[in-house]
């Protein structure tokens, strides 16, 4: 087994590295006085200069995946990105998750990572044109709206937002929440799922649609905080929408086909919160390792008291291993298909969250008092993170899914 990188994987990961620490790492300073100045729900003009730098570096929609992998586009019509391998990619992505906002300057953050994909894979061609171009080109931003409070949405099948057909158009009633991106200016379009049929067979229930933001009925009533953070200007927000017409040409690949699509969308997007997050656990152990290193408790060095260097070790060989998971799944995405490399991604999926937590844990013990402030950001990406146990499909669904295919394995084999 060779786990040496090519060229071409070596080539990309660099490129993303150098231009982070030349463009991103030195200007984060001002990226947080933008934040906390004036509004919350803004567009912040650091990233937008750094976008522009990052574009003509053609360093853009690295997350696009290879033709290889999807269905022909009509040459005068391609979305092309930089068509790197999902291996190449998380190499590349987990150096964007070592600075919260490095991933949305080579236009590569979620939701629109997954909404992209969606329109390339299920959209008609006047969908791409519409909205597919927009996105790529970083003039819009967009939502996905899926979950909702009344119901336990880790069974998508549980969705109760209504779809009613009314000639050329859907009406659609229901309650969304967590639905990320709503809060940014930009956000001009969301993918709505909900159900077109509650008598068809459980899984052809549910449909999903194209929602423009600006539609009569839609109503953002609220953003909400994660741990008290409110995570503009992107955020997540609960969306009411109230007899909103949309019409019957926004629906994606057909009605009835929402369930598939979305177990299509989420299979990327899982990976590509796991790539990030390895790199927010590198950033943690490197803030934790210089915060040893630099102070000294009842007289020497906190590095040199045994329970640090335990801790350490521990998570430089968590990090390691997840990584190498991490790799394997984005590895057999590429070569087998996202459906032969479903258990990876549900492993590395309840994995890296999981080590990150621990790490980011630690980091803030070893920062005393200061860990908990906003003075440095381990509170915030703990907070992040956090989420991600849920995002995508919670813990325990991954974990069942697990548990099946190893009771799978043996169900033939058990003693009589």
């Amino acid at each position: 087994m060779d786990f040496t990188l090519t060229e071409r994987e070596t080539h990309f990961r660099d490129r993303v590295r150098a231009f982070i620490d030349a463009d991103i790492r030195p200007r984060h300073g001002e990226y947080l006085a933008q934040s906390h100045e004036g509004e919350r729900w803004k567009v912040l003009p650091v990233i937008e200069e750094v976008k522009e730098r990052a574009r003509a570096a053609g360093l853009w929609n690295l997350f696009m995946p290879p033709r290889s992998g999807r269905p022909p586009v009509d040459d005068s019509f391609a979305f092309e990105g930089t068509q790197l391998t999902n291996l190449e990619y998380a190499l590349c992505a987990e150096e964007m998750g070592r600075i919260g906002w490095a991933s949305e300057c080579f236009n590569c953050s979620a939701p629109d990572t997954g909404n992209m994909e969606v329109f390339l894979r299920y959209g008609t061609r006047e969908q791409k044109e519409r909205w597919l171009r927009p996105l790529m080109n970083a003039e819009i931003r967009s939502a996905f709206l899926m979950t909702e409070p009344q119901v336990a949405s880790s069974d998508a099948t549980n969705i109760q937002t209504a779809m009613m057909r009314d000639g050329d158009d859907y009406v659609v009633n229901g309650r969304k929440w967590w639905s990320s991106g709503v809060g940014d200016p930009r956000c001009k379009v969301a993918i709505l799922m909900g159900k077109t049929d509650v008598d068809a067979p459980r899984h052809q229930q549910q449909s999903m649609m194209i929602l423009d933001m600006d539609t009569p009925g839609v109503t953002i009533e609220r953003m909400l905080s994660v741990y008290g953070y409110d995570h503009a200007p992107h955020g997540h927000g609960e969306v009411v929408l109230d007899n909103v017409r949309i019409p019957a040409a926004n629906v994606l690949l057909g009605e009835g086909r929402g369930f598939e699509i979305a177990q299509g969308r989420l299979g990327p997007g899982r990976i590509h919160h796991c790539m990030r997050t390895i790199g927010v656990a590198e950033s943690a152990i490197e803030a934790m390792a210089k915060r040893l290193l630099g102070r000294v408790a009842f007289g020497k060095r906190i590095a040199d008291h045994s329970v640090w260097e335990q801790r350490i070790a521990k998570a430089r060989i968590d990090i390691e291993m997840t990584r190498l998971l991490c790799l394997k799944a984005a590895d057999m995405m590429d070569k087998a298909g996202n459906k032969a490399a479903q258990l990876e991604i549900a492993m590395i999926k309840v994995a890296a969250p999981t080590m990150a937590l621990q790490i980011l844990d630690d980091a803030i013990q070893a920062h005393g008092g200061g860990g908990v402030s906003e003075d440095f950001s381990l509170a915030h990406d703990w907070a992040s993170v956090r989420t991600l146990r849920f995002a995508d499909g919670p813990d325990e669904v991954h974990n069942r899914s697990i548990a099946r295919a190893e009771f799978g394995r043996h169900t033939n084999h058990v003693p009589q």
